[in-house]
Parts: C-alpha cells; sequence; structure tokens
C-alpha cells in the first residue's frame, strides 16, 4: 500500500531524489522571494501600509529557500537544475496566473488590479502550500534532520494564507468583491490543473532516480489524477472560499532581521 510517509520517506532517504526534492522546493521559494520583493517595491501609494506585509512574505520565501539549501548541504550535496516540467511557479505566469514577471521587472507602479490580483493569485498557491506543509509536519515534524525545518516553514505558509485572506476581505468590504472571486476561481482552476502536471513530472523524474515498478508509477499516476478529478469537481472551492482567520495581521511586523535559523 503507498502512503504518504512512505512515499516522501523513500525519497528523503535518497540522496539523489532528496537533492531533486530540495532543488525544486528551493528553486520556487527564491522565486518567490524575488516577486514579493518586486511587489513591495511597486506597490502604489495609496496601498503603501501593504508594502511591509508584501516584503516580509518574501523574506519568508527567502528563508525558506535558504532553508532547503542547508537541508542539502548537510548532506554534502549540490542543487540541481529543476526540469522546465517541474517548475510550478514559472508554468503558472506561463498561462497567465498571477504578475508576469516582464510587469514586475519595469519600475512602474501596480494598479489596484493587480494589486488584487497578486493577493488572489497568493491566496490560491498558499493553501496549497500550506496544505502540503501540514502533511509534511504530520509525517516528519519529529524527523532528525528534516523535522525542524518544515514545523518553521509550515507556520510560516499558515501566516502567508491568513495575511491573504485578511487583506483579500478588505478590499471586499471595499467593494472588490465581484473581482475577487472572478480573478479566484480563474487562479484556482488554473493552479489544480498545473499541481497536477507538475506532480506527474516530479514523480516521474523520482520514479526514475528510486527505480519504481511500472506498477507502482501507473498507481501513482492514477492516484494524483484522481486528487485532479476531485479538485475539479469540489476540491477548487476551498481555495476561492474567504474567511477572516484567527491569527490577524500575521505579516504585521514587516521585515525580521536576516534570518539565522538554521535548517
Amino acid at each position: 500500500m503507498l502512503s504518504p510517509r512512505l512515499l516522501y520517506t523513500e525519497i528523503l532517504d535518497n540522496d539523489e531524489s532528496f537533492r531533486l526534492f530540495c532543488s525544486i522546493a528551493a528553486a520556487g521559494e527564491a522565486q518567490g522571494g524575488w516577486e514579493n520583493a518586486r511587489i513591495a517595491t511597486l506597490v502604489p501609494d495609496s496601498y503603501r501600509e501593504l508594502a511591509p506585509k508584501v516584503a516580509r512574505h518574501g523574506a519568508d520565501e527567502d528563508k525558506h529557500g535558504r532553508i532547503f539549501n542547508a537541508l542539502m548541504k548537510k548532506r554534502g550535496l549540490e542543487p540541481v537544475p529543476v526540469p522546465g516540467e517541474t517548475d510550478y511557479t514559472m508554468l503558472l505566469e506561463g498561462i497567465g496566473i498571477g504578475l508576469a514577471h516582464d510587469q514586475l521587472r519595469r519600475d512602474d507602479r501596480l494598479s489596484e488590479r493587480d494589486i488584487i490580483v497578486y493577493l488572489a493569485h497568493s491566496r490560491v498557491t498558499e493553501q496549497r502550500a500550506s496544505e502540503q506543509m501540514r502533511m509534511l509536519t504530520k509525517y516528519f515534524g519529529d524527523h532528525p534532520e528534516v523535522g525542524r525545518a518544515v514545523k518553521m516553514i509550515s507556520a510560516d505558509e499558515d501566516n502567508h494564507l491568513a495575511y491573504c485572506n485578511e487583506e483579500l476581505l478588505r478590499f471586499a468590504q471595499a467593494g472588490h468583491g465581484r473581482t475577487i472571486q472572478e480573478v479566484l476561481r480563474e487562479a484556482a482552476l488554473a493552479e489544480i490543473a498545473v499541481y497536477r502536471d507538475v506532480s506527474h513530472a516530479v514523480m516521474e523524474h523520482m520514479g526514475r532516480i528510486l527505480k519504481w515498478p511500472k506498477a507502482k508509477s501507473v498507481l501513482l499516476s492514477a492516484g494524483i489524477n484522481g486528487v485532479y478529478a476531485y479538485e475539479r469537481l469540489l476540491g477548487w472551492r476551498r481555495m476561492v472560499t474567504l474567511r477572516m482567520p484567527e491569527k490577524l495581521d500575521a505579516l504585521g511586523g514587516g521585515v525580521p532581521p536576516a534570518a539565522t535559523q538554521s535548517a
């Protein structure tokens, strides 16, 4: 029987699969850090109070990237190039979800709608990140090698999700509810398809590294497709529902000092 615990244990126990897993995660977090840093710089004057929170979001993502790189370094491993078909962030941008990197590289201030698009995109992707890190914390929170790292990252992802919900609700109360729901729905439906494709690609690479038998790969593929079918029918709705979080102002402290925590 395949279970998340057994699957991830197999990946973590092999240096090559562990290196690929951490490389993909580190690259995605670093990309998120850059995006949030640029958005914080380009926030329009009318929403400057958001800039420290966006910057804090980016600082957290940068920290996560360093943590994954530190986990590799502890084993004497170097990062590997991320296969394009596993690059979740860039695949989403490629289909028009979120703010385009070309726009973020310019120095033009963002519009009010741009901020809504950023928050909606983040709300959807942070839902995924929060769920994944909670799963890893459940199974590996006490792991001697990765336990501290996954618990730290999981707490940050929960804060990011809370922040996105709270800020989107503020925009909704200001009369942007219809726009927010339209952008959220588009982002959620696109994300579940990209997540399916990336999951297939990652499992294919892991299967080659770990020499999985064909039957195991077929079973994993069927499981990924099953998750997508559920999310396409009903599960996507959890990504577009907005609720005021229990923890308010989750990123209100602004950018913390340079992180010194080790993985």
